[in-house]
């Protein structure tokens, strides 16, 4: 493949990565400690797979899981496991261009709906759980090869009005909102324990100000 860049050129593609989990029925894992089956994905905005252009991706899960790295060679590009715990992983675009640098992506597991104030819900157990996002893939200058597969294919563009119910919007929305107010709760904590202690740390001046002037007289 040739590996002489198209100059002047930035090609955007926007994708959507992330988990899709749902609670097991009981003893559905015999031995295990397992509560739920989730799915990672990455694709195209619109749902589109995204293989005419990345060669493999490679999911890094938890170190706890058996052969914690997984490679996804040919779409869709996702994996299904099943687990008990939500944690941070990984998604490497490695695409069909070798001289075009792999992508990677940071994505937290979500297993559960939480609450306003940070806790799990409890009403909405039951149901399926989503937490996807959205990025952009950015080819600057981009290898002419990976230009001529990009181009030969319709990109896909996000509505003017994305559907309130779309994975990403709704989700990222409430994540982000979430994340919001539980800074917000962190900061007034702390801005309480601070109060408190310079409200201390002033009364025990007011007091030793009070006992020099005592023994002054």
């Amino acid at each position: 493949m040739s590996t002489k860049r198209t100059k002047g050129v930035t090609i955007v593609y926007p994708i959507v990565y992330g988990n899709v989990a749902t609670l097991l029925p009981q003893k559905k894992v015999p031995d295990s400690d397992h509560t739920h089956k989730w799915t990672v994905s990455v694709k195209g905005i619109n749902g589109q797979e995204i293989g005419h252009f990345v060669k493999k991706v490679t999911f890094k899960l938890h170190e706890t899981y058996s052969n914690p790295q997984r490679i996804v060679e040919h779409p869709p590009f996702e994996i299904t496991e099943t687990g008990w715990g939500e944690f941070e992983l990984s998604i490497k675009l490695q695409f069909i261009e070798g001289s075009e640098k792999p992508v990677t992506l940071y994505h937290n597991l979500r297993l559960h709906s939480y609450e306003d104030d940070g806790s799990i819900s409890t009403s909405s157990k039951n149901k399926p759980v989503q937490s996807f996002q959205y990025d952009e893939l950015v080819f600057t200058d981009p290898p002419e090869t990976l230009y001529q597969i990009l181009t030969m294919h319709p990109i896909p563009t996000l509505p003017s009005k994305p559907s309130p119910n779309s994975l990403y919007s709704l989700q990222a929305e409430q994540d982000e909102l979430r994340k919001i107010e539980e800074a917000y709760r962190k900061v007034q904590e702390q801005m309480t324990i601070y109060k408190n202690k310079n409200d201390k740390i002033t009364k025990e001046l007011e007091e030793v100000k009070a006992e020099l002037e005592r023994t002054k007289k």
